[in-house]
């Protein structure tokens, strides 16, 4: 397998303010864009040539991975003029593929963060003789999922809605968003509108008797679709639990781009990372958060499972928890946000206006 298509049109509205100015996957995680990640993996696992579908933003992605070969890849970029879901965006980049018929194209979306092993799916496809092979992911609560049943020897049964009921819970099994195509299969998507390849093309395949083959791969997998899952993503991937070899450092409990400034006595821990530009001030606590770029933390503030975006500003002694800053915004100094709380790009709060205890 030599080909993929990459997924990377989505709004990523649930991660706003993050994706105001930038793409969902071309926020960092763990130092990188996050698609570099996703590139790296593909690359280490063979495949050579990807076309990447966008649409929101796009201008952003071509700018900065060019042709690809500074990651030893072909990259090429289409764009939707109107967003055309899953199954119409793979439909929509058909043209640029090179694979015959009955070869395999790897197909994934660009907010998932996992250690499959993509070329144990190539090998499952191919030796099934499958049109589509999925990866599949057991998860200990699967109602906020789609499920997939198989059969004993992995074949796929059913897709079903996400569960409402007990009764309705029949496998752990989910979708994980990894998908092998027959390259012929692709052909039969619909142009021109948008397609879902879980709610339209998938179910259709099945009821027209196409093989659909499922693989369950338990490694590590998190869906970043939302502020909490991404930094906690990024926090993976610079303590080791998630693989990537595109972690521009070694793994270990922070990691500090070599142009950002951390005083001595600050203490960054639980797979912290500090941007290029960032300076963390005397005294500081940071613990499983991402500094974006040219970000400044003041002497004494306490971040904990936090997004500051780029450029922002922390005032001294502020504590966050489970925070999301937009990028430029100003936090004055002793202000307390807690969990779930995102304070909008340019926005400023002035000291000591938000808190959820006493001021003594």
């Amino acid at each position: 397998m030599t080909e993929a298509i990459l997924l990377v049109g989505g709004k990523g509205t649930r991660l706003r303010p993050l994706t105001v100015n930038t793409p969902k996957p071309m926020v960092p995680a763990a130092g990188v864009p996050f698609l570099t990640h996703q590139l790296a993996r593909a690359k280490a696992a063979g495949v050579d040539h990807i076309v990447l579908a966008t649409s929101y933003l796009a201008e952003v992605f071509e700018p900065y991975f060019g042709d690809g070969s500074r990651l030893g890849l072909h990259l090429e970029y289409v764009t939707e003029a109107e967003p055309l879901g899953t199954g119409g965006a793979i439909r929509n980049v058909a043209e640029r593929l090179h694979s015959g018929p009955d070869d395999p194209v790897l197909i994934f979306n660009g907010d998932i963060l996992t250690g499959l092993d993509i070329k144990a799916l190539v090998h499952e496809h191919e030796t099934t003789g499958a049109d589509v092979s999925l990866h599949l992911s057991r998860v200990e609560d699967p109602r906020a999922y789609g499920l997939v049943p198989t059969d004993a020897t992995g074949r796929v049964q059913a897709f079903l809605e996400k569960p409402q009921t007990p009764e309705e819970i029949v496998t752990d099994q989910i979708n994980a968003g990894a998908y092998v195509f027959r390259r012929s299969v692709i052909d039969t998507i619909p142009t021109g509108r948008p397609v879902s390849v879980e709610r339209e093309t998938f179910p259709d395949l099945l009821a027209s008797g196409a093989h659909l083959q499922g693989m369950v791969d338990s490694t590590y997998w998190l869906d970043l679709g939302t502020p909490q899952a991404f930094v906690r993503g990024s926090a993976d991937l610079v303590l080791g639990r998630a693989p990537s070899p595109a972690v521009p450092g070694r793994c270990g409990d922070r990691l500090v781009l070599p142009t950002a400034t951390v005083a001595p006595d600050a203490k960054l821990t639980g797979g912290t990372v500090v941007g290029d530009n960032a300076r963390v001030g005397e005294g500081a606590r940071i613990a499983g958060s991402t500094i974006l770029s040219g970000a400044v933390i003041e002497p004494g503030a306490v971040i904990t499972d936090s997004l500051i975006g780029k450029d922002a500003h922390i005032g001294a002694r502020t504590i966050l928890n489970g925070a999301v800053i937009g990028d430029g915004a100003h936090v004055g100094a002793d202000n307390e946000l807690q969990t779930g709380v995102r304070v909008w790009c340019e926005a400023t709060l002035p000291a000591g206006s938000v808190r959820f205890s006493s001021d003594q």
